[in-house]
């Protein structure tokens, strides 16, 4: 017998006392209510109304359950609606990995906006590389992450695209520093620093074929993993770096200057395993995320202190809502 069921249809009787407006009510015809009464009283042994009388009325055992069964369908109406809340992905942990490189106002701003999204779900950010990431999305021991392409994403869905182009960060000091727009083949002769390729080994290699491609072989490779120590290396004269500009502005000692062609476009993406295993929250994580970044990103207002390429400013952030092939 389906408890619930035959519960449902006591209760409406209950509410009516009256077989026939009961079945109206639940869009059935009454004989198969009443029989479904009556094998609710049958398996639990008592009779719930007493149909004696001209007017169907409750019995003291009918009396007791109906409370009881309100509790008990309000509760399994609780449990559908939790269990649709966390299949939606808007209860539980998702574990989330966002790059070294990403920014407290972004970091305050995602956590932020996944709160006000999704308040039942508690989102354990962690702080992890892009190879370390596709590691760990692989082993289970992640749910989405943010990644720099390119990767491999044969077993991986991709949320939506952002874009941003990257510029030259310079000492103060330097003769570039007096150009609006630098071209690749001007920093010919100049050391470069760089995040270590372990972080991102796919985008680490791209940035280094388009300068070759460009004319700009370094002299020198430096890394630094830390935004600070980058900044300390380029004002100290040990090369030049790749940025967006907002990290560039915090030192006042040395620039920013865009590049010309916007050669270098770093293109990040959220990503999750595919299949039935994804975590459910995960997509909607990636769109909340790409869409932060590119807020943010417009939101830093103006990128550069020194003179501006004659074309106007360089262009903010994009989102690319099409998961790219």
């Amino acid at each position: 017998m389906d408890l619930l069921r035959h519960l449902r249809i006591f209760v409406a009787v209950a509410d009516e006392l009256h077989f026939s407006r009961a079945a109206d009510q639940l869009g059935m015809a009454q004989p198969p209510l009443s029989q479904a009464v009556r094998r609710l009283e049958k398996d639990l042994g008592a009779e719930l109304f007493d149909r004696s009388h001209r007017q169907v009325r409750l019995t003291a055992a009918g009396l007791l359950l109906l409370d009881e069964a309100r509790e008990l369908l309000a509760r399994e109406q609780r449990l559908r609606t939790l269990a649709h809340r966390a299949g939606d992905g808007a209860l539980g942990t998702l574990r989330a990995g966002i790059p070294p490189d990403t920014t407290v106002a972004t970091l305050s701003t995602l956590l932020s906006a996944c709160a006000e999204h999704a308040p039942g779900l508690s989102v354990d950010l962690q702080e992890i590389t892009t190879g370390e990431q596709l590691r760990l999305l692989a082993s289970g021991g992640l749910d989405v992450g943010l990644v720099h392409q390119p990767v491999d994403a044969t077993e991986l869905d991709l949320g939506p695209e952002v874009r941003a182009e990257l510029g030259v960060v310079l000492p103060r000091t330097s003769p570039l520093a007096r150009i609006a727009e630098i071209a690749l083949a001007d920093l010919s002769g100049h050391d470069l620093v760089l995040f270590p390729r372990a972080q991102a080994p796919g985008w680490y290699d791209r940035i280094l074929d388009t300068c070759r491609t460009n004319g700009f072989v370094p002299g020198r490779l430096r890394h630094a993993s830390n935004p600070e120590f980058l900044l300390a290396l380029v004002h100290a004269g040990h090369g030049i770096a790749f940025d967006q500009g907002p990290v560039a502005r915090k030192e006042p000692r040395v620039v920013w200057r865009p590049l010309a062609g916007r050669p270098l476009t770093r293109r990040t993406n959220g990503a999750w395993p595919s299949g039935r295993s994804a975590h459910p929250a995960a997509p909607h994580f990636a769109e909340l995320a790409a869409d932060v970044l590119a807020r943010d990103r417009t939101a830093t207002g103006r990128r550069d202190e020194g003179p501006r390429p004659p074309d106007g400013p360089p262009r903010p952030w994009s989102v690319v809502y099409d998961a790219p092939s």
